[in-house]
């Protein structure tokens, strides 16, 4: 299969794209596509389970190269102790701490440092990208040192399916039984065709289907929504040990990496500021819960990620509370007046002050 893998790889960097070519390119990535899916689910059944339980408001791993420093910052930001140490693969396991920061508690995970070939299982490649898939939020570390090898770790995440501050394509294809392949595009298409949708969709063996297209999609994202099986997460670059290069030396990897937080986390420098983005883009909202006949506490949030809705508000304080639920009432942003009364899948907003009226048991 790596063979194969390697063979269409080949062929695509020797295929100039054009419009002559395009649907041959289609082609090619839809069955490179394929066979890195089948190789990816293999490795992910082989891969050992790590036992480690999300916890907390949200999980944050921490990805990186081997000994950036990854172990020291994670010492810094929670109450964990990950072993530090001066040379490769220090961290053998996954560590977690919690960072708890303006009301919230988030579970950050130290894992084993990622090297080149990790998505097809070198060096544990298999175990810690199987975590990463399932984290809120991806710390992608790296030391000023190796910062402009930065490229290999986003094309390891992306071989895993791990697409990096995107956001869904928005594609739907909704297979049918008979009718043939029915393509409609709200927007005008410019990366693709729809002859090479038809190819791409041939090599899935998908030959009857209502296609419609909400953005000018390229083929990748294209293939990617016909596999739906894709991670969309958000991710900060963080470049560590800023504190043993001097300003000219800092001033370039900034000129390669504007949208990077530059710490030291030896020295704490800019700690705070990375404790900061990391909240924010964790898209945080807190709600304040009232009990019936008495005054909300507004001393102590709920935490909850935006688009949260009231069973989600009814399963973080217990599940019988979800199984038993009448109504909520709820004083905010999110309702025409206040005290309205909603239910379950109400979606909630920032400041909201909720009341859950369950069934008497």
């Amino acid at each position: 299969m790596l063979d194969k893998i390697k063979a269409i790889e080949e062929e695509l960097k020797r295929t100039p794209y054009n419009k002559a070519t395009e649907h041959h390119i289609g082609r090619l990535k839809a069955k490179l596509a394929k066979l890195k899916e089948e190789l990816r689910k293999r490795s992910s059944q082989k891969a050992k389970k790590t036992g480690i339980r999300k916890s907390g408001d949200a999980t944050v791993a921490l990805v990186g190269f081997p000994s950036v420093g990854k172990s020291t910052l994670l010492n810094k930001l929670t109450n964990a102790r990950s072993e530090v140490g001066a040379y490769d693969f220090t961290t053998l396991e996954v560590v977690p701490g919690m960072l708890e920061y303006k009301g919230a508690r988030i579970q950050l995970l130290d894992l084993p440092g990622l090297i080149k070939g990790a998505s097809s299982g070198r060096g544990m490649g298999r175990e810690v990208l199987s975590i990463v898939r399932s984290a809120d939020l991806i710390l992608i570390v790296s030391d000023v040192f190796n910062a402009h090898n930065l490229d290999v770790l986003f094309r390891e995440l992306y071989e895993a399916g791990i697409r990096l501050n995107e956001n869904e394509p928005q594609v739907k294809i909704k297979v049918k039984d008979r009718g043939g392949i029915r393509i409609s595009s709200t927007v005008k298409l410019t990366k693709i065709s729809e002859s090479t949708i038809r190819e791409i969709l041939r090599e899935y063996r998908i030959h009857n289907a209502e296609v419609t297209i909400r953005e000018d999609v390229t083929i990748d994202r294209f293939i990617d929504a016909i596999l739906g099986n894709r991670k969309y997460v958000k991710a900060i670059k963080v470049i560590n040990k800023i504190d043993l290069v001097d300003e000219d030396y800092l001033k370039n990897i900034k000129k390669m990496h504007s949208d990077a937080i530059y710490i030291s986390a030896e020295k704490g420098t800019n700690i705070d500021m990375l404790k900061e983005a990391i909240f924010k883009s964790l898209d945080f909202i807190r709600v304040y819960m009232k009990p019936q006949g008495k005054k909300a506490d507004l001393k102590e949030p709920m935490i909850l990620r935006r688009g949260a809705t009231i069973e989600d508000v009814c399963l973080k304080i217990h599940r019988d509370l979800r199984d038993n639920f009448r109504y909520a009432q709820v004083w905010g942003k999110s309702v025409k007046f206040n005290g309205q009364r909603v239910g379950l899948d109400h979606v909630v907003e920032d400041g909201d002050i909720i009341t859950i009226v369950a069934r008497k048991r």
